[in-house]
């Protein structure tokens, strides 16, 4: 079992000494991956009532400028925005910006990426929001390409390519897939997918991921799934209760949080007791 967590989203944001030294603790606490929320701008706390406020509004990282930082002080996190809204950005520049961090931290990215909801950040950024899924699945065949370091001829919709590359070949980029459980959206995470990053319980729709990933010619064994174990209040029975059932599902990867409640120098010593405690029961 892999063990990950996410970079605190409030309280002492871009302070480089705080980063600093809680990457550096999980990486001596045998943590795997290091996450990050992929919001490029934030909205006001009660914009969209209807969503949970940490998806909208919070000190978000830029994810390739923080994780270049994190991965030369560390050694062997990895680090993965979860998750980059890819189709707000040029395909080619996050393509670049992957690939070059692929290289300076030894091979430690992976790419989170998905569509999102909030159209007020695309709006903002000239993206089309209607067209977001379908340039989406275009932007995952060009960015394959684009790390293969040769030169790319494509002609899509919103890419055209006439044999030009990056002229750098990155270490194998993992591509996870932050989506919710509809059909639409299992259908391209079975396709394309390296992994999923499931909002919320995956075990109603695992049956049916891996019927479509047999039918890509897929092995449900070898796919990438996550699932969140909250290090509550209730104690280490719990923990391990939570990361059991993951475990029975199929989960490879358990995402350790905390309570909110907790401050700062409290929730880190809570996930390292959790990974400890898990990894014991686990592995």
């Amino acid at each position: 079992m892999q063990y990950g967590t996410g970079l605190p989203l409030s309280g002492g944001a871009y302070d480089p000494v705080m980063l600093r030294d809680f990457a550096q603790v999980l990486d001596g606490a045998g943590f795997d991956v290091l996450t990050s929320g992929g919001h490029l701008l934030s909205a006001e706390p009660g914009r969209f009532p209807a969503n949970p406020i940490p998806t909208y509004s919070g000190s978000f990282y830029e994810p390739f400028v923080v994780y270049t930082y994190l991965a030369a002080v560390t050694t062997r996190l990895r680090f993965r925005p979860s998750i980059l809204i890819l189709p707000l950005f040029p395909t080619a520049v996050i393509a670049k910006q992957a690939a070059a961090l692929a290289l300076l931290s030894g091979g430690r990215f992976e790419l989170g990426a998905g569509i999102s909801w909030n159209t007020v950040e695309y709006t903002a950024l000239n993206a089309d929001f209607h067209t977001r899924g379908r340039r989406f699945d275009e932007q995952i065949e060009v960015l394959r390409l684009l790390w293969t370091g040769q030169p790319v001829t494509f002609e899509g919709r919103w890419h055209h390519f006439d044999a030009i590359g990056l002229g750098i070949t990155p270490p194998h980029i993992p591509i996870w897939i932050g989506a919710g459980p509809d059909e639409r959206q299992l259908r391209r995470i079975a396709r394309v997918a390296d992994g999923w990053l499931p909002m919320g319980d995956p075990s109603p729709v695992l049956p049916r991921l891996h019927e479509l990933l047999r039918e890509a010619g897929r092995d449900p064994a070898t796919f990438g799934l996550t699932g969140r174990v909250t290090l509550s209040d209730e104690g280490v029975a719990a923990w391990v209760e939570q990361a059991r059932r993951l475990a029975s599902i199929g989960v490879t990867e358990i995402t350790l949080g905390t309570p909110p409640a907790l401050d700062r120098a409290a929730s880190l010593a809570r996930l390292i007791e959790g990974r400890r405690v898990l990894g014991e029961a686990l592995g």
